[in-house]
């Protein structure tokens, strides 16, 4: 179906373990890497968290190998993968175990039938100690669930406001 439906590119077929956090094609999914371009949550201005009315100076903008996630906050990132999902599938995905057993939880939800785009990861370090995430490596597994009928309305149909998004991509109303 990755083939066919172009649904995740750049895809590689194989699971990629050597020196690395895998990623690739796994046993009931597929392992995707984080990409080199993180946001990393600050409370130096003292902004409040607003779903609504989002504050982007709550991050730092950072770019590079290795991400430093502060104690008990979290970074925004995004997938190096694309995704399209086609109308007969969905998605859920969870954090892999290697930055689980170091208290770093991965949340994204899930992806929608027809969704689009690069996937914003939300990375969050519960421990007391500053945490490396490690980019274009394996950040968490991805799991399709193929439907019997066809959803009567699809994220496009819908015209998701995260419909296409490219880069890290904060809130939007």
């Amino acid at each position: 179906m990755a083939a066919e439906h172009r649904m995740i590119e750049p895809f590689e077929g194989r699971q990629v373990r050597e020196g690395v956090i895998s990623y690739g094609v796994s046993s009931y999914g597929y392992d995707m890497r984080v990409a080199s371009e993180f946001r990393i949550f600050t409370n130096v201005l003292n902004s409040i968290v607003d779903p609504k009315n989002f504050d982007p100076k709550s991050f730092v903008e950072w770019e590079g190998p290795v991400c430093v996630v502060p104690p008990n906050s979290f970074a925004l990132a995004r997938s190096v993968e694309y995704f399209r999902i086609p109308r007969d599938v969905m998605t859920i995905c969870v954090g892999k175990s290697t930055y689980a057993r170091c208290g770093l939880i991965v949340n994204v939800t899930p992806f929608e039938p027809e969704w689009e785009g690069f996937v914003t990861l939300e990375i969050s370090n519960t421990t007391p100690l500053p945490a490396r995430v490690y980019a274009k490596e394996g950040i968490a597994q991805v799991l399709f669930f193929k439907g019997d009928e066809m959803p009567e309305v699809s994220y496009k149909d819908k015209k998701g406001k995260y419909q296409g998004q490219q880069g890290v991509t904060l809130p939007r109303l």
